[in-house]
């Protein structure tokens, strides 16, 4: 099973980027999480982080041709306003999973809205690294039915 990991923008700063938020897990340690749970649960866990949008609608577009099994994505502050990549997601016919590691309804105003939560399979927040171990636990859980 192959999972495509997709990190947004400024996620390259997880560690040193608003700590009361994010905590001082970098992305390197996130990304070492997952793949140790994927070896786990049986997936292969391939993480990409950008901060160009058309790059992640791109690598997007790869995962469909690549045939992934699920995808997992923080998209960052483009949750809330980017219909590309929105657009980009519901060309995929896999389970879609959207997680945040702080939890966007707690937050600003502008933040408690999400663009993909119409096409995605599910959305998790607010539980730090464990987002994204709960989020991949979901994927492969989605994508074995």
């Amino acid at each position: 099973m192959k999972i495509l990991m997709l990190h947004g923008i400024n996620h390259n700063m997880f560690g040193k980027r608003d700590p009361v938020q994010y905590g001082t897990v970098t992305l390197a340690e996130i990304d070492a999480q997952l793949q140790a749970l994927g070896r786990d649960l049986g997936a292969e866990v391939e993480s990409f982080q950008t901060n160009s949008e058309a790059a992640m609608c791109e690598r997007i577009h790869q995962g469909f041709t690549d045939g992934v099994d699920a995808v997992l994505i923080n998209a960052g502050a483009w949750t809330h306003y980017s219909y590309g990549i929105r657009d980009a997601l519901a060309i995929l016919t896999v389970p879609v999973v959207e997680l945040h590691m702080s939890n966007i309804h707690a937050r600003e105003t502008f933040r408690h809205h999400s663009v993909f939560a119409e096409i995605v399979k599910g959305q998790i927040c607010g539980f730090g690294v464990d987002s994204y171990l709960l989020a991949l636990r979901a994927a492969v859980s989605a994508a074995l039915r």
